[in-house]
């Protein structure tokens, strides 16, 4: 299948999870113009995202929500799985730690990453947290992909660039500033502050 857009890819992430929760729910089947309005998004846009990954239901009884949810995992997931690292064990790479455990069995945390002598050799919700000077060993010997900066801002450009040093293909970049990553590592950025301005602007109108 070729690549696909990264809003797809989203949208496909938040239908798991309402399908999962649906099924989990006692229901078995589920119709474009019910798992849209979950997402608040038209049928269409449904159709369509479905459409490209070659799945489609029945006019009875619409989607097979086992199926579907079987189906986006194959598109999502890997059969080994993907390892992801938290860099900065602050409240914010606790928080992450703490919400995703358990979330996804073919997306793990198993490693954070730390310069205060507090947070060394700590254990965290399972999760260990290892000195950052030795990033790129534990990252290789673990063979971790995928990385979450949640670093203070003045940290954040050498912090990714050690990740890419390391060999990491994938960071959520958890700061306010942004970075640069060459074209074989996917960048996605979050900036709470200027999302809850979006927020803001809109509540005022």
């Amino acid at each position: 299948m070729k690549k696909l857009p990264g809003k797809t890819v989203e949208r496909l992430s938040k239908y798991r999870r309402a399908l999962l929760f649906s099924f989990k729910s006692g229901k078995e089947h589920i119709f474009s113009h019910e798992l849209a309005e979950l997402l608040h998004i038209t049928p269409v846009q449904v159709r369509r995202d479905l459409m490209l990954i070659g799945y489609s239901g029945t006019l009875r009884k619409g989607y097979d929500i086992k199926e579907l949810i079987d189906k986006i995992a194959l598109i999502l997931d890997t059969v080994s799985g993907q390892k992801v690292a938290i860099i900065g064990l602050g409240n914010l790479g606790r928080a992450f730690i703490r919400y995703f455990s358990g979330k996804r069995t073919k997306l793990s945390i198993v490693a954070a990453f730390d310069k205060n002598p507090d947070k060394v050799d700590t254990v965290y919700e399972g999760v260990p947290c290892y000195d950052f000077q030795n990033l790129k060993e534990i990252i290789q010997r673990e063979h971790i992909g995928i990385a979450i900066i949640t670093v203070p801002v003045d940290e954040t450009t050498g912090v990714a660039n050690e990740l890419i040093n390391a060999g990491i293909k994938g960071i959520l970049n958890y700061t306010s500033k942004s970075i640069n990553v060459p074209s074989n590592v996917y960048l996605e950025e979050y900036d709470m502050v200027t999302s809850l301005e979006k927020v803001a602007y809109f509540a005022k109108q």
